[in-house]
């Protein structure tokens, strides 16, 4: 059972981190198509951002995005290493591995057409990460223990 739970988390996490890439490697152009199909279906829904926000709702799209993306990325990093760590040391090693990652990623952004690295987006994405852990530590503080 332990290795069936092994092989999935790290699957979990190494596919999550695909994913990021993935986004992380369109040009900026489709990057862009797909915050404004996110805003149209927000739109859909009777909350229209652009009408409240304008132009800076594709701002608020895309950065939401970089700080789900590593809440969900810090989540999958945790469920990892809590199977070779205690609980205390994982935490430390999955902020330092989400931002590690968030500065790869936005490494990686400075060779893709029309898009640029920015350690605004590390501080956001890293922020994503450590809303997560606190989240979760919460979780463990106070509703488990019922």
């Amino acid at each position: 059972m332990r290795n069936k739970r092994k092989i999935f988390y790290w699957t979990l996490l190494i596919s999550w981190m695909i994913f990021i890439a993935i986004m992380s490697h369109k040009p900026a152009n489709i990057s862009d198509s797909y915050s404004m199909a996110i805003i149209f279906g927000i739109d859909k829904l009777g909350l229209p951002l652009n009408l409240v926000f304008g132009d800076l709702s594709n701002f608020i799209i895309r950065k939401s995005a970089h700080f789900i993306e590593y809440m969900i990325l810090s989540i999958l990093v945790t469920n990892v290493v809590n199977l070779y760590l205690n609980k205390k040391r994982s935490i430390l090693i999955t902020v330092i591995f989400v931002f590690l990652y968030a500065c790869s990623d936005e490494f990686h952004q400075l060779f893709v057409q029309g898009r640029q690295g920015s350690f605004r987006d590390v501080l956001i994405d890293t922020a994503g990460g450590i809303a997560a852990v606190i989240v979760k530590m919460l979780y463990n503080m106070f509703l488990k223990k019922r």
